[in-house]
């Protein structure tokens, strides 16, 4: 680590990212949706949920998650740390009540023509012994203490 986070360097592939793990509430289902302007019942009505949509409650939305992701991995890498790309498939709800796990593993690291370190990350969300959700990120470290991925503009920046 720098003083401005992890650098490139000091990642290898098969390092584990510490977990983050939340309970889920109401509150943060709902809050998540009201941030992404999905207005969407079924992230904020427990009978539209259930009912209608068949699952046993409101459940996080897309962006929410993806922000719970992106949280992560900046948690990890810290400030200088910047997503390049992010992609991810959600295959079970993740609804109030439920502890979530995000967990993650470094798969692959490289160096571009313009300097830039990149490490892919492969995430998961667990609820339990269950995989919620399973992704990938692409995410620019810094070389070392002076350099800065927020930096990078134009022909520098090739996420």
């Amino acid at each position: 680590m720098t003083a401005a986070g992890l650098a490139f360097g000091r990642v290898a592939v098969g390092d584990a990212l510490p977990p983050l793990a939340c309970d889920v509430t109401a509150t943060t289902v709902v809050l998540g949706a009201l941030a992404s302007r999905d207005w969407r019942p079924m992230h904020h009505d427990h009978r539209f949920a259930v009912e209608r949509s068949g699952t046993r409650d409101i459940f996080l939305n897309t962006p929410n998650q993806a922000a719970w992701f992106e949280r992560f991995v900046t948690d990890w890498t810290g400030p200088r740390g910047r997503i390049g790309r992010m992609a991810f498939r959600m295959r079970k709800p993740v609804c109030p009540g439920d502890r979530m796990v995000i967990s993650g593993s470094v798969t692959g690291l490289e160096t571009d023509a313009t300097g830039c370190g990149w490490a892919k990350v492969d995430l998961a969300l667990t609820v339990g012994e269950v995989t919620c959700s399973t992704g990938s990120v692409r995410v620019a470290l810094p070389a070392d203490g002076s350099d800065n991925p927020w930096a990078r503009r134009g022909d520098d920046w090739k996420p």
